[in-house]
């Protein structure tokens, strides 16, 4: 991570996202410009929360890890986006892992001045009810994604959000077994279920499944299955 102090890029930013107002003057002077690597951590699930940290360039990875050591994918997210909301609410520590997926900027700003200088500042706290209610809203339409499409639909959205590759038709993720039990049960299906769903998708030449990757071969085939992505 690279520190950049650049008070007009971050007025740039400020502007571009309509955010004079919630980050005011007081603020201003402990926020920080911060560069990430492409695939270089943001947080760590489990580590203590000191940050706030808003998305303004680039695309992130949110995951957690499950019993078995293996990483499961539940979103892909691009500006404007925030990381520490819920943890500076709640006090607590970190909830899951974000990991840049491009070259990544972000605005980073310290709880201690967040509660300092907006414990009551009218714009921060309707800016954070905001993000906090977006993020309520999209896991209450993921619980019905779940429960009222087709398990090919919750795939063919699923392999969407993990593929990284924007100008598309090639794509690898290594996919074992208890990767795909730990998808299953993120879809809402049964592993053997998955299994019949993926084995479809490579007969209408979707996909294809090889040695423990799968391969996206028609990128645009998928999102006519997906209709629309529930993880982005």
């Amino acid at each position: 991570m690279e520190e950049i102090h650049n008070n007009e890029q971050l007025l740039h930013y400020l502007g571009q996202y309509e955010l004079e107002k919630v980050f005011y003057e007081p603020l201003r002077a402990h926020m920080t410009l911060c560069h990430f690597e492409k695939c270089e951590l943001i947080c760590r699930e489990g580590e203590p929360s000191e940050y706030l940290y808003v998305l303004v360039e680039g695309k992130i990875k949110i995951f957690t890890t499950s019993a078995q050591d293996k990483t499961l994918v539940l979103c892909f997210k691009t500006p404007l986006e925030v990381v520490g909301d819920i943890e500076y609410v709640r006090e607590s520590n970190i909830v899951n892992t974000v990991q840049a997926v491009s070259p990544v900027v972000m605005l980073r700003i310290h709880y201690r001045y967040l509660a300092e200088y907006a414990g009551e500042y009218a714009p921060m706290l309707k800016f954070l009810l905001k993000i906090i209610s977006h993020k309520f809203y999209i896991d209450s339409n993921f619980s019905n994604f779940n429960l009222m499409y087709p398990v090919e639909v919750r795939l063919a959205s699923y392999l969407l959000s993990i593929s990284t590759e924007e100008d598309g038709t090639v794509f690898h993720e290594e996919l074992d077994a208890f990767n795909l039990t730990d998808i299953a049960n993120l879809i809402g299906t049964s592993y053997r279920h998955l299994n019949r769903v993926i084995q479809k998708l490579c007969v209408d030449g979707l996909i294809e499944r090889n040695q423990g990757f799968i391969l996206v071969k028609d990128r645009a085939g998928l999102r006519e299955v997906a209709g629309h992505n529930i993880y982005e």
